[in-house]
This record gives C-alpha cells, sequence and structure tokens, in this order.
C-alpha cells in the first residue's frame, strides 16, 4: 500500500474503507435521514458552532462556488486576502461570477498582515465581504485567522472563509471567531474520500443570501436548509462518503478535537524539524507554518521531480509538488487526519536515501 502524503485526498482508516461497503440505502429514507442529522450534530461540535451546518455534495472548490454565488451579488465590492494558489482561486470564483475583487496578495511563503486588511478595508469603505484562506497549503501556511476576523469584523464585513485544508485539524473555532460562511472538505483532515463539502453559515451570512443575486440552483443555502428539516439533501448525496464520515466523525469525537489539535501540532512539528536535520529549509515562514502540510525548498541541485518519482517507485511514498510558479521549486509533505509521528519518521527516513539520489549535495 502507498504511504500516502500528499495534502489530499489523505489515507483512510480501515473503519471508514470498511463503512463504505455497505449497500445503498434510500436518501429519502428514515436511515438516512437518522444519520443526516448525527452528522450535521456531530459537525457542529468540531466545527465549534451553534450556526446551520450543511452537507453539499462536490468538492472543496464547489463549496468555494456554494459560499461565493449565496452571499453575493454581480457588483458587489470583495476584499481578497491571498497568499497562494488557493487564495487566488477563491478570487477567481468571486470574479466568474461577477463580484468587483479588490486584490490583497502576499508573498507566497508568508502569512497575509491583518494590519494590510485594516488598510485595505479604510481605504475602501464599499467592500461587502472578506475572502480569506485559513491554510494556504500550495506554500504550507496558516494564516492568523483570528487577528484577520478581529479587523474585518470591526468594519462590520462579512467574512468568508476556505478552511477546507485546516477545519478538523487545526483550532477553528468558527463562533468565537465571528466567521459568516465556513466551507471545509471531506477529502482532507476528515478521513474520507473526496465528495463532500461542509459549511456552517451566520446569522449575518443568511441576510447577505436573502439579497444575493448571483445565479445559483445546485448550491442553494435555502433548499439545503428546508430539506435539511425534512432530514434530506436536497439533490442526491453521496450516500457512500456520508457513510464513512459518520463513521471517522466517531473515531474524531473518541479522540477529542483538542487531542487532534495536539496531535497535528506535533506532527506538524516533527516534519519541520525532519526537514531541517536532512539541510533543507522550510519555504513557509516557520511563525505561519502549517501543522497539515509542510513545504520544503528545492537547494543544492536539488531536482525535485525525480527525487518525488524516486520516492514513489522505490519506497511507495507519494509527495506532492509544487503547484504554479512553485512547480520545481519546492515539494510538500500532507499529514492531516489518519497520519501519526511513525508517518512523518518514514518519509523522512526515504528522503535521507533519495536526497543524494536526485542531486542534493547539501551536508
Amino acid at each position: 500500500m502507498e504511504n500516502l502524503r500528499v495534502p489530499g485526498p489523505t489515507p483512510l482508516p480501515n473503519e471508514v474503507l470498511q463503512s463504505m461497503t455497505k449497500q445503498m440505502i434510500n436518501h429519502r429514507g428514515a436511515e438516512f435521514g437518522e444519520m443526516l442529522n448525527d452528522v450535521t450534530a456531530k459537525l457542529k461540535q468540531l466545527f465549534q458552532t451553534k450556526q446551520d451546518v450543511f452537507l453539499l455534495t462536490g468538492s472543496g472548490t464547489g463549496g468555494l462556488e456554494a459560499v461565493i454565488v449565496n452571499t453575493l451579488s454581480p457588483g458587489d465590492k470583495v476584499l481578497s486576502v491571498s497568499i497562494g494558489v488557493f487564495g487566488d482561486r477563491f478570487a477567481a470564483i468571486a470574479k466568474e461570477f461577477g463580484a468587483e475583487v479588490i486584490p490583497l496578495s502576499f508573498e507566497w511563503g508568508k502569512a497575509a498582515d491583518a494590519d494590510a486588511v485594516r488598510q485595505a478595508l479604510q481605504a475602501e469603505p464599499k467592500i461587502k465581504a472578506v475572502l480569506v484562506t485559513h491554510n494556504e497549503t500550495s506554500t504550507g501556511v496558516t494564516n492568523d485567522l483570528a487577528s484577520i476576523s478581529s479587523i474585518v469584523k470591526e468594519f462590520d464585513k462579512l467574512l468568508l472563509v476556505d478552511a477546507i485544508s485546516s477545519l478538523g485539524s487545526i483550532d477553528l473555532p468558527v463562533d468565537d471567531w465571528h466567521l459568516d460562511v465556513t466551507v471545509t472538505g471531506s477529502q482532507k483532515g476528515w478521513m474520507v474520500p473526496p465528495g463532500l463539502a461542509m459549511v456552517s453559515v451566520s446569522q449575518e451570512a443568511w441576510q447577505a443570501h436573502s439579497k444575493a443575486k448571483m445565479p445559483h440552483f445546485y448550491w442553494d443555502f435555502t433548499k439545503a436548509k428546508s430539506y435539511l428539516e425534512k432530514e434530506q439533501t436536497p439533490w442526491t448525496p453521496a450516500i457512500s462518503v456520508v457513510f464513512a464520515l459518520s463513521v471517522s466523525l466517531e473515531m474524531m469525537l473518541r479522540e477529542g478535537l483538542s487531542n487532534i489539535i495536539a496531535r497535528h501540532a506535533r506532527i506538524g512539528k516533527a516534519a519541520r524539524d525532519g526537514i531541517k536535520s536532512l539541510g533543507l529549509s522550510l519555504f513557509a515562514e516557520e511563525s505561519h507554518a502549517s501543522n497539515t502540510v509542510t513545504a520544503a525548498r528545492s537547494a543544492d541541485g536539488l531536482d525535485t521531480i525525480k527525487m518525488l518519482q524516486i520516492l514513489k517507485d522505490e519506497h511507495n511514498i507519494v509527495l506532492a509538488g509544487g503547484q504554479q510558479t512553485l512547480s520545481g521549486k519546492i515539494f510538500r509533505i500532507g499529514h492531516l487526519g489518519w497520519v501519526t509521528e511513525n508517518d512523518i519518521e518514514t518519509v523522512i527516513s526515504a528522503l535521507r536515501i533519495v536526497l543524494p539520489q536526485s542531486g542534493f549535495k547539501g551536508d
């Protein structure tokens, strides 16, 4: 079996795998309705929210589109706080549906500066919403969302958050941080396959939704809410993935959210320490380095593409390369969900062998 260490999809525990061998059930029937209610209640605990939470069948990007079209109208001004590929994607979705996007981009590898967010909001009072990626997997950086949220709410703006690779792994108290719409994806820290986006919606977001004019049919929070009241989803759900989520949520609650967060913090540190022990440097500024993915710089002759291939072919380990302008310049180790310190030790040990074979001339 491959040691899959990319930032998603992530490996699945055996209990989760077995849950998906069950036969299909009626998604309009009582059995599914009971499971949907249970899953929703458990998600609220892990989102740390009393707000509405919905299951949407689709990828994380589908969830981001749902966030945009349910809260905004064409012509609305939105501030896009971006520190990498996925921050740019969030902005691109808003622009595609007619929002006027005001970019606030930061050097890749660095976190967003909260003071710069304040200055941008002061400069343009008509901004309606702020888009933020909590954890940027393309660079291995986690934004200080608590500070950003405090400033956004100081200006009474809507805060729309991509927490796809952080929720369930990194502390993210949705209610305490006053997040209006927060989206995550099943294939990340939730230990289930791709296929579900999960979103929380605040009262302020509902007010925005009542006035939103962007077209939406499949992604409609009103439909999601009205059907959930009937213990259903509006459209046919990914039933097998819901089976899996039901099991993984039970596992997560048994471990306890605080323990999960602490485990990811330990493993994130182990990954960063391991990279440095090899003579490589981190791409992310360490003060904001992610606990779910570690990005390492290529240096001293290292051919990262060759390295990734040797790791896969000879050690059965799959890591991720860099995206877009970072292709060939970094590689990334995913460590979220079903992961232990031993998994990271195995990766570092293999890298110690493979780096010299891939041109690395460091000490």
